[in-house]
């Protein structure tokens, strides 16, 4: 796959950075919806990988067919999320959650970082694939919180675990994608730069909710997690990768359990008065089901558990990953020799340790649980199916537009003509730097921290080895952080949070602060990485 006469001049660079730039474009500045803006999107890259690339048809519909597949990985997720936030929203158990959760604490924005950031990087810990963003948003609009925010709240506090997380699957893939001689050297720098974006997560969501007083009121509490998140991944890392931010993530609940006994993070503050981001309380609110906070949370206890056991344990999760299955697809070349080579089952699901059997048997469970408890009533059913069609419908177009694009532009070769041009015109430090903006391009386009590290692990590993002076293993640690940064800001995160948290249409309110997380993020990551690389070499 690396041995090519691929075009790496700046006509061709731009042309393929242009189908990324102009999705930006369609969804943030002229507020195009997801579904047109993918669509669009993936038929410039067509044109150009066929007309600029000299991509055949046959190279065009196999990037094309992946990228269907690849939609449908995550739509499982889409689809399941959406009927467990109906199924809960027509029993009113969000009305119950909202209102009994202050009874372990009256302080919101200690409720929102809980939520948020605590809770999202668990489910990211465990399973992953989107769940955190699919589950949480919906959550956290239940709480109270709008849905702008409870959308951005965990792409941000989720992101710092998405390398290690669901059980070190990027890492695993990564060691099986590039050779990598120095894999502690590598997990050392991945820990370090991983936890930039952990602490930049906590005290941003504490300024979202309140700006600099937000940030005073939390600045205990985000310290004390931050040490535990990205201070025990760090540790963790060098006895056990895999394990690395599942029981940092685990840890961080005891934390918050001591952090709750505090006044400060007790009682109802003062930020409450100066945030923006909670929906106006009606005294005359609705009532509510008389069941208790657990009982209204009991779905999410399953998803919880379920998870854990079927990932968790590995003999468990080893024989059920043995059942899976994918299409085949064909060898294609393009007229610069760029190959992608024939795959007998391409990304293969496993569909009992896919994150949307957890997200169906919780789905299951909730609507017999709440029907047990009577909150069940005769539109029931109805209502959650039309509310799926509603929401369902605009995520699907948008997510098979998106990878579709990405597929294709892979395929045809414009994602290695965008990395492989970096590397040209970059000495060794600055490379060092830019391996993040690298992983971040890449998780924008596939939405998965994984995906990134596989699609451009082995270009590292070429640049490598023909620069002087270059640290793979940092180079790789960048890498790996740049995609858990991209997938704040890849396009199909941001659809599955606006469909899940009934914003659609919203993407560009969302992407007004998720890319100012990746700008403050990657600069760090950036500024890390080149002092490593002088204080390495």
């Amino acid at each position: 796959m690396m041995e090519n006469n691929l075009p790496v001049d700046l006509m061709h660079w731009l042309l393929a950075i242009t189908p990324l730039v102009l999705l930006l474009l369609m969804l943030v500045v002229f507020k195009w919806s997801g579904g047109t803006s993918g669509w669009v999107a993936m038929g410039v890259a067509t044109l150009l990988g066929y007309f600029m690339f000299e991509a055949p048809l046959d190279n065009l519909a196999v990037g094309f067919g992946k990228g269907l597949w690849e939609a449908f990985f995550i739509l499982l997720v889409v689809w399941f999320a959406l009927l467990l936030y109906h199924v809960t929203d027509e029993s009113g158990s969000f009305k119950v959650i909202r209102e009994e959760v202050q009874n372990h604490s009256q302080n919101y924005l200690f409720l929102v970082l809980a939520f948020g950031w605590v809770f999202a990087s668990f489910l990211q810990g465990v399973a992953g694939f989107g769940v955190p963003i699919a589950v949480v948003a919906p959550l956290l609009v239940g709480l109270g919180v709008k849905p702008v925010a409870a959308i951005v709240i965990p792409l941000i506090g989720h992101s710092w675990a998405n390398m290690f997380g669901t059980l070190g699957v990027g890492w695993i893939a990564t060691i099986n994608a590039v050779q990598i001689e120095d894999t502690t050297l590598t997990l050392l720098y991945s820990g370090i730069l991983l936890w930039i974006p952990n602490i930049i997560g906590g005290f941003m969501i504490c300024w979202l909710f309140a700006k600099w007083k937000g940030v005073k009121e939390g600045f205990l509490a985000v310290v004390i997690i931050s040490l535990i998140h990205g201070g025990g991944q760090l540790a963790m890392l060098i006895f056990n990768a895999e394990l690395s931010t599942f029981i940092p993530a685990i840890l961080a609940f005891g934390a918050l359990f001591m952090l709750s006994k505090r006044k400060k993070y007790r009682e109802k503050s003062e930020t409450e008065e100066l945030t923006d981001i909670l929906e106006e309380t009606d005294s005359k609110s609705e009532e509510k089901p008389d069941i208790s906070l657990h009982q209204a949370f009991m779905p999410y206890y399953v998803l919880s558990v379920v998870s854990i056991v079927f990932l968790g344990i590995g003999p468990i999760q080893s024989f059920f990953d043995q059942f899976q299955f994918g299409p085949p697809f064909p060898a294609v070349e393009t007229g610069y020799g760029f190959e992608m080579e024939a795959e007998e089952a391409y990304s293969p699901i496993a569909p009992l340790t896919h994150p949307g059997f957890y997200l169906l048997v919780s789905v299951i469970f909730a609507y017999f649980w709440y029907k047990h408890l009577g909150l069940h009533h005769k539109n029931t059913t109805k209502n959650v199916f039309s509310g799926l069609k509603d929401n369902a419908l605009g995520a699907s177009l948008a997510i098979t537009g998106f990878l579709t694009m990405t597929m294709i532009m892979e395929n045809s070769g414009q994602t290695n003509v965008l990395a492989l041009g970096i590397a040209d015109i970059s000495p060794p430090a600055v490379y060092a730097g830019l391996a993040n903006v690298i992983g971040i391009i890449g998780a924008f386009m596939t939405s998965s921290n994984t995906s990134s590290n596989v699609l451009f692990s082995p270009l590292h590993g070429s640049v490598v080895n023909s620069m002087e002076g270059l640290s793979l293993p940092l180079v790789i640690a960048g890498q790996s952080t740049g995609g858990a940064i991209g997938n704040v800001i890849a396009p199909a995160n941001i659809v599955l949070g606006t469909s899940t948290a009934n914003a659609q249409g919203r993407e560009s309110e969302v992407y007004k602060i998720t890319l100012i997380f990746a700008l403050f993020a990657g600069v760090g990551v950036s500024a890390v990485s080149v002092f490593l690389h002088f204080l390495g070499g």
